[in-house]
């Protein structure tokens, strides 16, 4: 039976309805009940951006079908339950590849752009909405919008990062890359400390079309903010146009809450950073484990057990960012609450085309955090408290807590946003950083 939950697994915010779109010309799954609707994809968001207690969930799983790929100029026109994995399927063999991807291929085209996600490239290609080209939007009084950078332009740009408030995307446009093999050329560097990741960063971003680095959390002094950083591109050779590569594996049951402590977590990251002995390691992978290395295990949230986990991204800006992710790292290592999974990025200066998108120019820290109650919730708006006081921000994709204050603070634009919402629409999450609990 299909979970209707985030991938956090935190909060619990069960709807009262699943009603089910099966094509894209049927009419809206609409009743006269007045309970909030929220479009629901493949569940990958965080926190409960995707969820809506009390109110009714569309879920969009039938609406996955490919309606036009031009294979000359690389553009793909698809329903918007459409997922990433099923279009790396059509197109790798084809020689064409997605423009940006976030960290799972799992989740679908209406959940990309209701997120504007963005991925390794960023200073290169921005956000997934930079690429879209028109997309339909079906408004819950039965309307049906054509929606592009020249037509119902406002709805287009409040649609993208919109996190799915602006009514039901039915189907979707978006330009591709060009490919040549699937194979990414890599190169791992081991750094000491946050000085050397931005001596290396810095140096990377012209050269290299994707960069990111693991950082180790829980390392401290001299090798605070230690880690792996990885920068790669596209291939000539080395692998054929092909989108499978090694086996999936499976996590079966729910990890017991122990396993996840400060003394394992170490242990993992101790074991990660010095499994590399060379400063700098390269080689040509398949895009897979450069992409996706956690795609290959299905249902790795059951590694945090029942409780859950918390996943906490933040972007500070460069001028007082580096001094703040210092600080946030100091206090995430001090307090021995941090995960294996933490990863730093610079973004690039690409303006993102939505109202309320996430990524802007600066530095951004993601981390997971496993769920302990009350310490983790304040740790967390500890950490707020330095995004905020240097003009950062948190992504809501990510978020199951932040303050309505907060957001309010990183998103000053959310009134102007308001105005384009379908009055039918609602979410936990918009409820919750509005401090409205009776809808939209």
């Amino acid at each position: 039976m299909k979970r209707y939950e985030s991938w956090g697994r935190y909060p619990q915010a069960p709807a009262k309805e699943i009603r089910t779109m099966f094509w894209r010309n049927d009419d809206f799954p609409i009743k006269e009940d007045r309970l909030p609707m929220l479009a629901y994809g493949k569940g990958r968001s965080y926190g409960d951006v995707c969820l809506n207690e009390g109110g009714v969930l569309v879920d969009t799983e039938h609406l996955k079908r490919l309606i036009a790929f031009d294979e000359k100029n690389g553009i793909l026109r698809c329903e918007a339950g459409l997922g990433l994995d099923d279009i790396l399927e059509i197109i790798v063999p084809k020689g064409w590849f997605l423009p940006v991807t976030p960290g799972t291929k799992y989740i679908t085209v209406g959940g990309a752009i209701a997120n504007d996600v963005h991925g390794k490239n960023h200073h290169k290609a921005g956000t997934f909405g930079r690429h879209v080209t028109q997309f339909e939007l079906l408004r819950s009084d039965g309307r049906r919008l054509h929606c592009s950078p020249d037509e119902n332009s406002d709805l287009f740009r409040a649609t993208i990062g919109g996190l799915g408030l602006t009514g039901f995307i039915t189907w979707a446009e978006f330009k591709l890359i060009p490919i040549n093999t699937a194979g990414i050329i890599e190169e791992k560097i081991r750094f000491a400390n946050l000085n050397e990741f931005f001596e290396i960063s810095g140096s990377s971003d012209k050269d290299y079309e994707y960069t990111v680095a693991w950082v180790d959390c829980l390392a401290s002094g001299e090798h605070l903010g230690r880690g792996i950083f990885m920068r790669g591109n596209h291939a000539t050779g080395g692998f054929p146009l092909d989108p499978h590569h090694g086996v999936r594996l499976g996590v079966p049951v729910d990890f017991p809450n122990f396993v996840l402590n400060p003394l394992s977590m170490k242990l993992f990251n101790e074991a990660y950073y010095n499994v590399q002995r060379q400063k700098e390691v390269r080689l040509v992978t398949h895009y897979e484990p450069f992409f996706y290395p956690l795609d290959a295990v299905k249902r790795w949230n059951r590694i945090y057990g029942r409780r859950g986990f918390l996943q906490y991204q933040c972007v500070v800006p460069p001028t007082d960012g580096v001094e703040a992710i210092r600080e946030i790292i100091r206090r995430i290592a001090h307090s021995g609450n941090a995960s294996f999974l933490a990863v730093l990025k610079e973004f690039g200066d690409i303006p993102s085309p939505g109202l309320l998108s996430f990524p802007r120019r600066g530095i951004t820290l993601t981390l997971d955090i496993p769920f302990q109650g009350m310490p983790t919730l304040q740790l967390l708006s500890r950490l707020d408290e330095i995004v905020r006081q240097v003009g950062g921000a948190l992504y809501p994709a990510k978020d199951a807590r932040m303050s309505a204050e907060n957001f309010q603070t990183f998103y000053p634009q959310w009134q102007e946003f308001s105005q384009y919402i379908d009055p039918r629409f609602s979410s936990s999450f918009w409820r919750r950083v509005t401090n409205n609990q009776e809808g939209a």
